[in-house]
C-alpha cells in the first residue's frame, strides 16, 4: 500500500507542448505590459505614484486566468497550466538570484560608504513585517501561509527563497506569493500615503524616514520617497533620495541573506510559539504531520528535464532582453 502512494506521490514529467504554452503565455504577459509601459498616476498635492509594467503583466495574467471558461481550451490557462508556471518559476527566480548576487560585489563600497545607521535599519525591514504582520494574520485564522507572507516585504528575493525551500506550491508558497501580488498592485498607493501622513508629523528626521522607504522595491521606494522630499526643501529632498535609493540597495542586497538566515527562521519558530496561542479556525493539522520547513508533496507534482531547465533560462532571458529594449530601447553592452 504504500509502495502504491509513494508511486502515486511521484513527479510527473512536463510535455514539450505544455511547456511550450508557459512560454508564450508569459511572454504575452511580459511584452503586453513592457509595451504600455510606466505610467505616474498624482494622488493629490504633489504626491504621485508610478505604476510599473509589473502590475499590468499580473493584472494582464489574472484576466486570462479568469477568462478561462469562455476561451477555447488551446487558448485557456487551466490548472495544469498554471501547476507548470509555478514549476517554472523557481529555476527561472535563479536568474535574479544571480544578478543580485554580482550586485552584492560590485555595491560593497557604496554601502560600506553608506553607515551603520542604513545597516541596522534592516531590522526594522525584515523583523518589523514578522512582529506585526504575523500575531495579525494567526488571528484572521491564517496558518502556514502567514511564514511567506510575513517574513519579508514579499519581494522577488522572498520568492525565490520561499521557492527553493517549501516550493511555490506550498502554503509558504501561496503565502509568499499573496504578499507579493498584494504589494505589487497596492503597494506603491499605501506607502506614498503612509509616508505623507508621517512625514507631515515632524516627529522624525526626513533622512530617517527615506531610510525606512528602502523597502526593497523600487516602485515603493520611489513613491515613498517621492511623499517625503514633497514636503522638504529643495537640498534635504536631494539627500532624501540618495538614502532612499541606498537603503533600498542595502534591502535588496544585503537584505536577502538577512531574511535567508536570520528572519526565516525566526518566523518558522515564532509561528510555532504563537500558533498554538493565537491560531483560529481549524486545527494546523499541516503542522503535526509536516512540520513548517519540510516542503510539502504538492510542490513536486511536476519536474523539469535538464533540457526543459536550459530552455526555461534561456527563453526567460531572452524575454526580458526583449521587454528592457521595448521598454528603454537599449541593448546589453557587449563589451568586456
Amino acid at each position: 500500500m504504500s509502495s502504491i502512494s509513494e508511486a502515486g506521490s511521484q513527479p510527473s514529467a512536463i510535455g514539450i507542448p505544455r511547456l511550450a504554452r508557459v512560454f508564450i503565455c508569459a511572454a504575452i504577459c511580459v511584452l503586453l505590459a513592457e509595451l504600455i509601459g510606466a505610467i505616474t498616476v498624482p494622488i493629490g498635492g504633489s504626491y504621485k505614484v508610478v505604476l510599473l509594467p509589473l502590475l499590468w503583466a499580473l493584472l494582464i495574467g489574472a484576466i486570462w486566468g479568469l477568462a478561462k471558461p469562455i476561451l477555447p481550451d488551446m487558448v485557456g490557462v487551466d490548472e495544469r497550466l498554471q501547476g507548470i508556471a509555478a514549476t517554472a518559476l523557481q529555476p527561472a527566480l535563479l536568474l535574479f538570484v544571480g544578478k543580485l548576487g554580482l550586485l552584492v560585489g560590485s555595491s560593497l563600497p557604496k554601502i560600506l560608504s553608506s553607515g551603520w545607521a542604513l545597516v541596522f535599519q534592516e531590522f526594522g525591514h525584515f523583523f518589523g513585517t514578522m512582529v506585526f504582520g504575523l500575531p495579525v494574520a494567526l488571528m484572521l485564522g491564517i496558518k502556514r501561509e502567514a511564514i511567506g507572507a510575513t517574513f519579508s516585504v514579499g519581494r522577488e528575493p522572498s520568492l525565490a527563497i520561499i521557492g527553493e525551500k517549501y516550493g511555490m506550491a506550498s502554503p509558504e508558497g501561496r503565502g509568499v506569493l499573496a504578499e507579493y501580488m498584494t504589494g505589487t498592485i497596492f503597494g506603491a498607493v499605501f506607502i506614498a500615503l503612509l509616508a505623507g501622513v508621517v512625514s507631515s508629523l515632524g516627529f522624525f528626521d526626513p533622512l530617517a524616514l527615506a531610510m525606512g522607504a528602502g523597502v526593497g522595491s523600487g516602485s515603493m521606494m520611489a513613491a515613498a520617497s517621492g511623499a517625503i522630499a514633497a514636503q522638504q526643501t529643495a537640498e534635504v529632498a536631494k539627500e532624501v533620495a540618495a538614502f532612499a535609493a541606498a537603503s533600498n540597495l542595502i534591502t535588496t542586497t544585503i537584505g536577502t541573506y538577512f531574511t535567508l538566515f536570520l528572519s526565516l527562521p525566526f518566523t518558522v519558530w515564532a509561528y510555532g510559539v504563537l500558533e498554538p496561542i493565537l491560531g483560529r479556525g481549524k486545527d494546523d493539522t499541516s503542522t503535526s504531520s509536516e512540520p513548517a520547513g519540510v516542503p510539502s508533496n504538492e510542490s513536486h507534482a511536476a519536474r523539469l528535464s535538464p533540457l526543459q531547465l536550459l530552455s526555461v533560462w534561456v527563453i526567460s532571458g531572452a524575454t526580458a532582453l526583449i521587454g528592457n529594449y521595448l521598454a528603454y530601447k537599449t541593448v546589453p553592452d557587449a563589451q568586456v
